[in-house]
């Protein structure tokens, strides 16, 4: 093991960085994005001897600014889940407490940055895969609309819904790695906002009064939205979408067991199953990006519940908000809103429209101002 969090995989203790706007900066990568002559197996058993040829185009934008590149992270079984207990290569363990989770699929960045061993790392998100560790770790996550990044170079999920985005430990390197690794817009973002109500989603206690806070101390109240379908179907019909991708692109490589059947359930749906999820889809995803043309942003919890221990069951719901802005295509920043009563972090994320991703980041960073809730992890947790 690396360091006590089993959070790098692999680092290049030899490595260095050039002259540019990120020069001086360390960069941790997730095992799924490739970094020329560095371990690429997607967090895949079979695949751990696989060496990456090239740099992802990330990489690549990242080198060519300066930044250095330190070496690659754990990360759940070809990014499919988020919980971060690698059956080949460990679990990762959340630095704000030992034994638990640090979210998924990119637990190894989120833990990575948190602990202060990178000043900022590359995740990827198909369903909320870098926003879920960047509220269960305390760090900021931004998830770039899905046109906007290049995926040259990424060990695919689904290409429908997956972007690469940074985790940083304050929003100005977020905006940094973000400005040089995607197509950032600079269009700003008016208007109350709006948030959801009737989602049905299981919210935990300490979430709730969190963010009750958050909406109570902003300066407009944002408007109540309602979607046309619970979260959790959404959440499902998404889920079914990257079961099938998955085991089409991963057919005939060995899987663990679970995985292995993470993989059937998209396959085994049947055709009229299947239409429905994605009409489902479709619906959310122009019913999220109305709500975000006419109100400005989309303002929610980042994850239902606060981190919880590797040895408990994942909660199926952790992925019920971040879903939406995969599903409508849309930039998304999850920024640390507070903490439970026993010090553990809990994110709150904003969606905001495609082309206006500095005005997203300007959002969050007044918003970020107002709630102070960053805190570095504890020694010794």
């Amino acid at each position: 093991m690396i360091d006590r969090y089993n959070a790098f995989l692999f680092r290049d203790e030899t490595a260095t960085g050039a002259e540019g706007p990120l020069a001086g900066i360390t960069v941790g990568v997730k095992a799924n994005i490739a970094v020329a002559g560095m371990p690429f197996h997607a967090g895949i058993g079979s695949w751990k001897d696989r060496i990456a040829d090239d740099d992802a185009a990330v990489v690549k934008a990242l080198r060519d600014a300066g930044a250095v590149i330190t070496g690659i992270l754990n990360m759940e079984e070809g990014a499919l889940g988020a919980k971060t207990d690698n059956p080949h290569f460990g679990p990762t363990h959340n630095p704000h407490r030992h034994g638990y989770s640090p979210g998924g699929s990119s637990g190894g960045s989120g833990a990575a940055v948190a602990a202060g061993l990178c000043d900022v790392a590359l995740g990827t998100d198909t369903m909320g895969s870098v926003r879920i560790p960047a509220a269960h770790c305390g760090v900021y996550g931004f998830k770039p609309a899905t046109a906007r990044v290049s995926q040259d170079g990424l060990e695919p999920a689904d290409l429908t819904l997956d972007a690469i985005g940074p985790l940083a430990r304050d929003i100005d390197s977020l905006e940094r790695v973000a400005r040089v690794i995607s197509d950032f817009g600079e269009k700003g973002i008016e208007g109350p906002g709006a948030t959801l109500a009737g989602h049905g989603v299981d919210i935990h206690r300490e979430v709730l009064r969190v963010f009750a806070k958050v909406i109570h101390d902003m300066e407009a109240e944002p408007e109540v939205e309602s979607l046309d379908h619970p979260n959790s179907r959404i959440r499902f019909a998404g889920f079914i979408g990257v079961s099938k991708a998955m085991a089409a692109h991963l057919e005939g490589v060995a899987a663990s067991e679970l995985l292995a059947k993470l993989l059937t359930y998209g396959p085994r749906r049947s055709s009229a199953d299947w239409e429905e999820d994605r009409a489902i889809m479709q619906a959310t995803r122009e019913k999220v990006r109305g709500i975000v043309e006419q109100h400005g942003f989309l303002i929610l919890p980042t994850v239902p519940n606060p981190p919880f221990p590797h040895a408990e069951r994942e909660p199926a719901a952790q992925a019920d908000f971040t879903c939406l802005a995969n599903i409508a295509g849309l930039p998304a920043l999850s920024l640390p809103a507070g903490w439970t009563g026993d010090g553990l972090p809990i994110g709150v994320q904003i969606v905001g429209p495609e082309g206006a991703e500095a005005g997203l980041f300007a959002l969050a960073r007044t918003l970020d101002e107002h709630l102070g809730a960053y805190r570095p992890p504890k020694q010794g947790a």
